[in-house]
Parts: structure tokens; sequence; C-alpha cells
């Protein structure tokens, strides 16, 4: 406790500066002035409204905030003008005959005729919504120190994206690591494979590796993406790819209009993919709006036995009580089943590349694989205004994840013939419970003197209990997979005998800081600091395993011209995940901490409507850890050693937005060199598995808006992602079975090229997307785990929506 209380002490000095002399301007107001917040139809504050009194040249612009005041004035009657680029502008007569202060509140609606200002990113002013889910701040993307990359729900519907693979290859850098027979999707950012998927900011999927759970796009308004290290707001990184960012999954809340869509969505192998949106103001002074998302999905595939089918539901609820209050409440369900499978096998040693270009009327798995995922997701945010500078945020989110997964594995060689494969069948059970509670107090745009500060003070509490229940795998048959025809049938009644269910239990909870002191309009300084602690137990330890760690962030912001910010920034990450494991001479193994330098550029061109970004970063991870094996065999000693340094290096570019109002572009490009380095478990040099050096994407998107094509579109989108090692190259036996001394193969890259065009008239539209145009053969693959996944072949399919 004594710990906890010097912490928040420690936390509280590093902001109490900005407190102390904490100014605003002219509490008290000498003479009339006409105070006010402008929002959007969402209840988020709009930056940089203009703000005008009719007929003079007296006005302002909000600030981060959306706040704004006039001072000065006479005591008269006033009229204001309330503008902003995309929105309907407002105008409120004001009278200050007989009181000397004005309160205001607008709520500015989008002009219908102006549709284009909402781009590729989201909206051009605004943060995206929820963003301070994962960055605790009230800063735009282009304000953070942070690498942060949106995919706005408009992006998702113009290309037809289907999951979170489709929407994240938009975004340099970005790669899926493996699918695990499809049924999941495991994200790779800067070469860390697994990087935590969140809903809303709250993870779903609790294991290390996370492999995670897939989502449903109907339901998401946006996917948002830091890269790099986030460990001051994401606390202790104990999965693999905690230092590699977070992908966050926002879903949709109420607008406070009424209106509606519903569609339908037809296409190869059977795809059938009703859907529907509606939202409602529930009452006449419009602080009450509810919104429902919904849709239904059945598919079979180009194999036969494969299917899947889901069914989806995202109810939410906000109520505003008054200007300076909001209160959301939603939930987010999905119950789906897909057949798990495997597109090839290598017919090779794992040092030659020899990949089986397996007929699509083949299947190797049974006809009773299945994998049920059931996920819900639930939320309830409140934020309070509580001055014009001063507010305070609470949330409290919570997910349960439940799998039931029964797989075919075609792993096992048989005699050393590739093409003979051991056909084993088995289940697992998985209950994945996690809750995230989040506080945070935020001032913005306070001055010390000359320096503008804007910071927050912030705490968080998570929580995950894991239950998993393991079957004894059954042994099969065995099969030649060169076969002309392979029975899907089970030849045997199988029942599954149950192994001991495997319990933990983790909470951990973080103190933080953060501050951005603008000292003039060139020069910003971010800093920032976080203390973490962790306690954990499962059922075979003697009791629980804590840890703690201090992680901080600090970066440099310069802008020599208003559209251009220069950045540099430091920040590190701390894994407790092996720390507490034994090394033969009774030392434990210790944190792995990473460090990361990042430089770059942030800009934005064409009255905000493009971005341009450039990023080189440096990230060394130290004191990686290993099983160590008794000589000459693979049976583990039950003691670990240390495994030496990963060190990453690359450059990211994206170019996002409008280069004409009609024309939308989303490309992007990633180099990364990644490899070990004084390791006695991996070879020096070698790159860890499934890491491409390069990466690229690119989406153009034209809207013909005169002339006999007016209201068509279309749209082009080019995806490469490059070899990359399908395993690391070890010199120590792994625990996996994993050759020792020779390299593994390289996955071969591939580029798929995919199209969609699209057609409006009065309250429909109709779309038709092209996947996969040239067919290109491509694969994903968690090898050492014994799938291979092939990318879908060429598909297409149509919608129909009608929005009311």
């Amino acid at each position: 406790m004594k710990q906890i209380y010097s912490t928040l002490l420690l936390l509280v000095l590093l902001i109490f500066p900005s407190l102390l002399f904490a100014t605003e301007p002219e509490s008290v107001d000498r003479v009339p002035a006409i105070r006010g917040v402008v929002y959007d139809e969402t209840d988020t504050p709009l930056a940089s409204v203009t703000v005008q009194i009719e007929g003079t040249t007296i006005g302002t612009t909000t600030n981060s905030e959306g706040r704004f005041i006039l001072r000065n004035l006479a005591r008269k009657v006033y009229k204001i003008n309330v503008s902003f680029v995309g929105y309907v502008t407002q105008t409120r007569t004001v009278d200050l005959t007989s009181r000397s202060v004005a309160q205001l509140s607008f709520t500015l609606l989008p002009d219908d005729n102006l549709l284009s200002t909402v781009e590729v990113f989201g909206e051009r002013y605004k943060q995206p919504k929820k963003l301070d889910a994962i960055t605790r701040m009230p800063l735009r993307p282009s304000e953070q120190i942070q690498s942060i990359s949106v995919i706005s729900e408009k992006s998702i519907t113009e290309q037809g994206a289907l999951t979170v693979t489709d929407v994240a290859r938009n975004v340099p850098g970005v790669t899926l690591f493996g699918s695990y027979g499809g049924v999941r999707e495991s994200m790779s950012i800067r070469g860390y494979r697994g990087v935590p998927i969140l809903k809303n900011g709250v993870r779903i999927d609790s294991d290390f590796r996370t492999g995670s759970a897939l989502s449903e796009m109907q339901g998401v308004e946006s996917i948002q993406v830091i890269k790099g290290s986030a460990a001051v707001t994401q606390g202790i990184g104990n999965d693999l790819g905690s230092a590699g960012g977070v992908i966050n999954v926002v879903t949709k809340t109420p607008k406070f209009t009424n209106e509606g869509e519903v569609s339908l969505r037809a296409g190869s192998w059977g795809l059938f993919r009703p859907t529907f949106d509606v939202q409602s103001v529930l009452d006449k002074n419009q602080t009450i709006a509810f919104r429902m998302n919904g849709a239904f999905e059945r598919s079979d595939n180009y194999r036969p036995v494969i299917h899947s089918n889901r069914v989806y539901i995202n109810p939410s609820l906000e109520w505003r009580p008054d200007d300076k209050t909001s209160v959301t409440i939603e939930m987010d369900y999905l119950n789906d089943n897909r057949t798990p499978y495997t597109s090839s096998v290598n017919l090779s040693k794992d040092t030659e590349e020899n990949l089986y270009d397996m007929p699509h009327n083949k299947f190797l798995g049974f006809k009773n694989d299945n994998v049920n995922n059931k996920t819900l997701t639930y939320a309830a945010r409140i934020t309070r205004q509580l001055t014009d500078n001063i507010s305070v945020r609470a949330a409290y989110f919570g997910s349960s994840y439940k799998v039931d997964n029964t797989s075919t594995s075609v792993k096992t060689v048989v005699n050393k013939e590739y093409n003979m494969r051991r056909r084993t069948i088995s289940r697992s059970l998985r209950d994945d419970r996690n809750s995230t509670f989040q506080l945070d107090f935020i001032g913005r745009d306070i001055f010390t003197g000359p320096v503008k500060h804007t910071f927050q003070l912030g705490f968080d509490y998570k929580n995950t209990d894991l239950s998993i229940t393991n079957y004894t795998p059954v042994n099969i048959d065995t099969i030649n997979v060169l076969a002309p025809s392979i029975s899907n049938v089970l030849p045997v009644a199988v029942k599954f005998v149950p192994e001991t269910p495997v319990e933990s239990n983790s909470s951990s909870y973080g103190i933080m800081a953060q501050e951005v002191m603008t000292f003039n309009k060139y020069i910003k300084a971010i800093l920032g600091l976080r203390y973490s602690y962790i306690s954990s137990q499962d059922g075979t330890s003697a009791g629980p395993t804590t840890g703690d760690a201090w992680n901080p962030m600090l970066g440099i912001m310069l802008t020599p011209i208003k559209n251009i910010n220069l950045f540099g920034s430091y920040t590190t990450t701390t894994s407790l995940l092996h720390a507490a494991r034994r090394m033969e001479n009774g030392d434990e193994i210790g944190p792995s901490k990473t460090r990361q330098f990042e430089v770059g550029i942030k800009s934005d061109w064409l009255n905000n409507r493009l971005r341009f970004n450039l990023t080189y970063f440096d990230i060394l991870t130290k004191n990686l850890s290993y099983s160590t094996y008794h000589p000459g065999t693979t049976q583990p000693t039950g003691y670990f050693d240390k495994a030496g340094s990963l060190k990453r290096k690359g450059i990211e570019t994206e170019l996002s937005g409008s280069i004409l109002e009609n024309l939308q572009v989303m490309m992007g490009y990633a180099y990364l060199d990644a490899k070990y380095e004084n390791s006695p478990a991996f070879k020096n040099g070698s790159a860890p598995m499934n890491t491409p050096k390069h990466t690229a994407n690119g989406w153009i998107q034209y809207r013909f808006d005169k002339g006999v094509l007016k209201r068509l579109s279309a749209g082009i989108g080019v995806y490469f992602v490059g070899k990359r090692p399908v395993n690391d190259f070890a010199i120590k036996p792994d625990g996996h079975g994993s050759m020792t001394n020779e390299k593994p193969f390289d996955m071969p890259g591939y580029t798929t090229i995919n199209a969609q065009l699209a057609y409006s008239i009065h309250k429909f539209t109709a779309r038709v997307y092209l996947n996969n145009l040239f067919d290109a053969l491509g694969y994903n693959s968690y090898y050492r785990g014994g799938y291979i996944n092939q990318i879908d072949p060429r598909n297409f399919s149509a919608v129909i929506s009608y929005h009311f």
C-alpha cells in the first residue's frame, strides 16, 4: 500500500506545475461576454469552428474541447453565426442588454451536400470516436506523438471489408500473422506477432499469443491502429505483440439522427448477408438516442465441407442530460460457427519450399470439424465537463469470449514421406472473461504564463479470468494428401476424454500521467509516465506471481509551418511474462524490456483533406528467454536461460485522404529489418517468423460527379506482402519440434488486386466487389503449429442498400 501512495504522489507531482500555476483567461468577466460550446451530431466537441458576430469583424474559433468565448462586448443584442466546413451553419440571437454573460450550446449537423468532408480516415477536424479509450488524451492523431492510423466506416463500406484483416491491410506495416485455420485473426505490426486487438479499448482474448477473435464489420465505426509502444496507456506488455502496438475495433453508437439503412449482400460460394442499422432520437429535447446494428451471414467455400454462419447484434444508447455531460451504454454480441481448415502442406523438409497447390475439390479434415465463437462486449462511459478547460471521464468495459473448437490436424509426417500425413482430431474449450475500468482527469488549454498545457492524470484496473479445458487428441488415420479423393467422414465414433481444466486469473492496475506543453506555435514537448502492477495466479502455482514496472514516454514536436509537424519520441514497454522463470543457477530471468525511438513527419494538405506521414523507428527488445534441454535430447530441464535481443528498425510512409474532392487515396509502404542479436538460442542476424521486409498497399476511389456517369464510383486496391520466414531460425530446441541449425524456407510473397463499382440513385446504392481479380496464390501460416491457409481465390459479391 505504501508503494501505491508513493506512486500516486510522484505522478501528481508530474502534473502539479500545470495545476499550481494554471490560469484561465479572466475567470470573472468585467464586461459582457458570450461563452459557448459546439458539438457535432455525435456529441463530440468540434475544434476550429468559426464563431462570428454577424455584421462585424469580431470572432474567434473553438478550442479542442469545442469551447469559445467572445469578450469585451457592449450591452446590446447580437446575432452569432457558427460555421464549420461540412456542417450546416447555425445562427442564434443573444441579448446582453440585461446580463453580463451568455452561455450557449450548439449542435452542428452535417451538410448532406458536403459529404466529401468525410475522408478515408474519418472527419477532417475531429478526434476519431473512442480514440481516447487507447490514447487517454483529447487529441487528434496528428497532434499525438504516437504513430496512429485510422480507417473510417466510409472506407470499410467502399471496400466491402468483412474482417479486421481486410481493413488493417490499408495501414502500412500491418499484416496478418496467421488465421489458425481461418477461425482467428492474429495480426502483426512491425514484425511483432499477435498484437492485442481491442474492442472499444478492452481486450477480448487474454492469450499472450493473441491469436485474436473474429470481429463483425457491420457494427464497426472505425479501425484505429497505434504502431509501436503504447505502454503508457496499455500497461505491462505481456503479450508477444504488445511492443508492436494495438488495434482498436470501434463500434457504432448513436449520432442523434433519425435514420436507418438495410442491405443485402450475395456472392461467391453461397454468400448471403442481410444487415440493418437503425437509429433514432427518443425525446423531443434530443437528450436520448438509441442505435441498433445487426447482421446475419452464411457462406460455403471454394472447398467442399467448409461453411460458416454467424449472427450479430450491436445495440447502444446515449444520454445527454445537459450540455456538459454524456453517458453512453453499449453492447456487442457475435455468435459465429465456421469450419477450420488447412489449405496446403509442405512436401519437403522445412528448409525447402515445396508447397502443395491443393485442388479446390479437396478438404483434409472431417465434417465434424467446427469452431464456435461466442463473443460479448459491453461498456458504459460517462464524460463530464467541469469547467471550460477541465473534464473527467470514467469508463467500464467488459467482455466474454467462449470458444468450442473441434478440429483436425495433419501436421505429423509419417515415415519421412511428406505426402503421408497422420490425421488427428482434437477438441478444446475456452472461457475468457476480461474487464477494464478507466478514470481520467483531463485539462485542456491551460496556461502557465505563455506555455499552454494539455494533460491527463489517469487510473485503470484490468482483470482476466480464464478457463481452458483440453480433450485428449484422437489419432484417426493416415492419408496421402496427393490422393485423388480424401474421405471427410470419421471412420469411427470418437469419444473425447477431458483433461483437467486449467484456470488462471490476472489483475493489474496502472497510474499514469501525460502532458503536452505548447511553448509557442513552433514547439511542443510531450511527457508521459506510467506505473503498472500485476498479479497473476493459476491452479498449479503456490501463490500469486507479482511484478511492477515504470514506463516513460518523451517526445518533441516541431511545427516549422502550419501544416507540417516534425516529431521525435522515446518510449518503453516492459514484459513480465517470463520474468519469474528460473535459470539453472537459481536466478530469475527478469523483465524483458523494449525501448523504441521514432522520428518522422506528420502533415496535412489541401485544407486537411489529405494527410502524409513518414516514420523511422528503431526498436530493441532485450532479455529474451528460452527453455533449456538436456544435451542431445528434446527433454526440457525445467530451467530457462537468456536468449539475447531482437532488434527492429524500419520506415513507414502513408498517404491518405482526398487529392481531389472526388478522388480519394490510401497508399502506404513499409520496410522492416528485424533480426536476433547476441542470441544463444536463435541464429544471429535471422528474422523472426512471418516477418516480411517489404509490404505495400494502395487504394484509389474515384466518384464521377458530372455527365452521364454522375453518381457512379469506382475503386481499385493493390496489396503486396513480401516473402517471410515460416519459422524462427533456431539453434537450440524450441519445444515446438522445430529443426535446429537449419534455415527455414521463406513463404513466397504475393500481390492481390481488388476492384469495386458503386452507383447511387435516390435512397438506393448498389455495389459490386471483385476480390483477388487476377486470382493470385498466396498463403498465411503458423507453420510450426500446422496451419497453412490460402488467401481466397478470385471471388465477387454484390450488395444493394436502402437508406431511410
